[in-house]
């Protein structure tokens, strides 16, 4: 890859993996679009890794007392608010990755990577969310979340497996549903990557393994860097302006790149 391609991929994911748009579609889209070869696994694992450092830096205040809070549940089996919502963290990544590695063993992957399955998901998904944030009370935060929920939402993430729905956009959509406010549904969303990330950046690294070809490892550092400033900011910016500008500017955007892409194939 030359340094234009390196810059505008790691960019791109750091903007929209942490948006409710589809990182995956995306990243998927983007080589296709502009005739460039695929990227390839090493870069997919640096680019995602950049997202998870973006993560944990933001959350850094947070998850210190949280992950504190988890590991005294652990010695005296009583939860807190706090260590509810770390359990709550795990358990909602079960169903994805139990879905994942059901499907691993079939080459579905680059059949379900077709600009038709993108559009149709990025469409509906984003009919869903627009659905959700109009229809939703508001009124619940992150740590109200009960054990059905979290699983519901939970099921609602292992969809994210389909190119073009949306990790963070599936799990916004199912906890604005179920009552959350839009902050809340985004910062459990986000704390929902951290694992995500972890297991799907695992599961590539460990394809990668004896693996011959050559590494530019300064492709991998610029995507690492170029990723984790821009879903820093990223993260800093959505917060900040969802309760002013809701979840109607990401559902426009789906349907318009929907649409195009929907013309694009026919």
């Amino acid at each position: 890859m030359d340094i234009l391609q390196i810059i505008i991929l790691a960019l791109m994911q750091g903007l929209t993996e942490f948006l409710p748009i589809s990182s995956s579609a995306h990243l998927i889209l983007v080589p296709q679009l502009t005739g460039w070869t695929d990227q390839g696994l090493a870069f997919d694992v640096a680019v995602h890794l950049g997202s998870l450092i973006a993560v944990l830096l933001y959350f850094r205040a947070d998850l210190v007392p949280l992950l504190g809070s988890w590991f005294k549940s652990m010695k005296t089996f009583e939860l807190t608010p706090a260590s509810r919502l770390v359990w709550g963290v795990g358990i909602a990544t079960i169903p994805a990755g139990l879905v994942g590695l059901a499907i691993s063993g079939f080459d579905l992957e680059e059949a379900l990577r077709s600009p038709l399955i993108i559009a149709s998901t990025t469409i509906i998904f984003g009919l869903l969310l627009g659905w959700a944030d109009w229809s939703s009370k508001r009124e619940r935060d992150e740590y109200s979340l009960t054990w059905k929920d979290i699983i519901l939402i939970g099921i609602a993430q292992a969809f994210a497996l389909i190119p073009g729905t949306s990790r963070s956009g599936v799990t916004m959509t199912a906890a604005l549903f179920l009552g959350m406010n839009r902050k809340a549904a985004a910062r459990f969303s986000f704390l929902l990557a951290i694992p995500i990330i972890i297991l799907a950046g695992g599961a590539k690294t460990a394809s990668l393994i004896g693996q011959e070809a050559p590494v530019d490892w300064s492709a991998l550092g610029l995507g690492v860097a170029f990723s984790a400033i821009s879903a820093y900011f990223c993260i800093h910016a959505f917060i900040s302006l969802l309760d002013r500008i809701g979840m109607l500017p990401f559902v426009v955007y789906r349907l318009g790149l929907g649409l195009v892409l929907l013309i694009w194939v026919v």
